[in-house]
């Protein structure tokens, strides 16, 4: 029996680090492990807790066949160690922290993937990205403009239902939000062996 992909985006500043660190309590319950990313930006930025890597070592590894998934967005390289093959075909569930442009080749890798757009209101989007200090004005402006093309439910991306999870209010009610779809789609506490 294999695991299930979890494949969660969001545009920067949506909160999806801060769900992720919320729900690894109760994603464990669910035998579902969060990979940490790989991704070219140093070790000292705020942000996520990913390995961090020069763009030379980042090559290497790629060479070395050492991402599941790779890609390239705002300037970085971005990997999933491809250690998350080994927990799926264990049958345990794993969630990555991924890429909307990049969700075409996850579901051909992986059909059975679970997409999940992390969402936010505008204005709360802008007031995260400006207390952050990472995007200049026209960075952040762009970031925006991408955000508005998306709404709360689902949306096809051409390949398949992507669901939409509105993280604008409370980070609680986004983790409640979050299990219940989980679990909804299949992804339950494995029984245990007597």
């Amino acid at each position: 029996m294999s695991g299930r992909l979890v494949y969660l985006m969001g545009p920067s500043g949506s909160g999806k680090d801060s769900l992720i660190d919320a729900a690894r309590d109760a994603l464990a319950q669910l035998d579902c492990v969060v990979a940490r990313r790989v991704i070219t930006r140093s070790a000292e930025s705020v942000g996520e807790a990913a390995l961090g890597l020069t763009p030379q070592a980042f090559a290497e590894l790629a060479r070395e066949g050492g991402f599941a998934l790779s890609w390239h967005a705002n300037g970085l390289d971005y990997g999933i160690p491809v250690q998350i093959d080994r927990w799926l075909a264990e049958g345990r569930h794993v969630l990555v922290n991924g890429s909307r442009a990049h969700l075409p080749i996850a579901r051909q890798r992986y059909p059975q993937l679970l997409p999940i757009l992390l969402t936010v209101d505008t204005e709360v989007l802008r007031e995260r990205l400006e207390r952050r200090g990472r995007e200049s004005r026209e960075e952040i402006e762009s970031r925006l403009a991408r955000n508005a093309l998306f709404t709360r439910g689902t949306v096809e991306d051409g390949s398949g239902v992507i669901f939409l999870l509105d993280n604008s209010a409370q980070l609680s009610t986004t983790l409640a939000r979050l299990l219940v779809l989980l679990v909804s789609e299949g992804i339950v506490e494995k029984p245990r062996s007597a």
